[in-house]
Formats: C-alpha cells, sequence, structure tokens
C-alpha cells in the first residue's frame, strides 16, 4: 500500500489519504482502517471516525473481493465532513442485498453504508467504477 501527499497546489487545506489497495490482498482492510483512523485523530463528534472506519472496511472489503484488480481508496476530510471513495476497474455495479438472516455476515456491507453514511452511491468512469460515501463531522 502506499501513501501520497496532496501536492502544495491540489488540496492544500484538505488532509486525504491515498492508498493502493494490491488485488486480492485482504491485509488492505485493517491497513486501512488504520491510516484513516489516523487522518482522523481529530475529527468530528464523537463516534465519527468509527463510522467511517467500519464504512471503509466494507467498501475496501468489496473491491477486494469482488473484483479481480487493484483498486485505490481515497479519503479527504472537507470543511463540511468526510468523502471515502474506493475506486476499482471493474464496470459490474455492486447490488444492494438484503441478507438472509439465516446467511453468515456476507452481503451486508451496502446495507451498512446506506444505513449509516449521510450519502453515498457509484458513479461510473471510464474504465470501473467508484463507490464512495459521504459523512458529516457534526451530525449526531
Amino acid at each position: 500500500m502506499e501513501d501520497k501527499a496532496a501536492s502544495a497546489g491540489e488540496h492544500a487545506q484538505s488532509p486525504q489519504l491515498r492508498r493502493r489497495l494490491g488485488r486480492a490482498d485482504l491485509r488492505a482492510v485493517p491497513e486501512a482502517r488504520r491510516a484513516l483512523r489516523e487522518l482522523l485523530r481529530h475529527w468530528g463528534r464523537p463516534g465519527r471516525s468509527d463510522i467511517a472506519e467500519l464504512l471503509t472496511s466494507e467498501i475496501v472489503t468489496n473491491a477486494i473481493v469482488h473484483t479481480d484488480h487493484d483498486a485505490v481508496l481515497t479519503a479527504i476530510v472537507g470543511p463540511h465532513g468526510l468523502r471515502v471513495e474506493v475506486r476499482d476497474f471493474v464496470a459490474r455495479r455492486p447490488r444492494l442485498r438484503v441478507p438472509n438472516a439465516d446467511s453468515c455476515t456476507n452481503g451486508r456491507g451496502l446495507v451498512l453504508v446506506q444505513s449509516l453514511a449521510d450519502d453515498w452511491g457509484v458513479r461510473t468512469h471510464g474504465v470501473g467504477k467508484a463507490v464512495w460515501f459521504e459523512l458529516d463531522a457534526d451530525a449526531a
């Protein structure tokens, strides 16, 4: 995984995290959580960074498990909140599934994102898609 600081002119006032996630490398999930925790050490109301970590781990895991390619995690802290995005290189859009109560914990990731994020979505780009969410720093 690789950290990249914002260049002087680009996002100079917005702390950010950028990591390349290796194909099928599940070690990237706890590493992404730790890096995000460090970025958000003094951010938002109590509990907001915990929610950000949980949702980040869900969308990172989805990108690693459901694609056979690398992905890129970007988190930007702006004046009003946090935006986290995981970009992969597979055009297939994720499906929001209601998990079966009898099944294991699979299929709950996007349901958590939908339930806990202030906003979220999927946007396509030239080769693939980006799954993103936003959290307001001051929301309860």
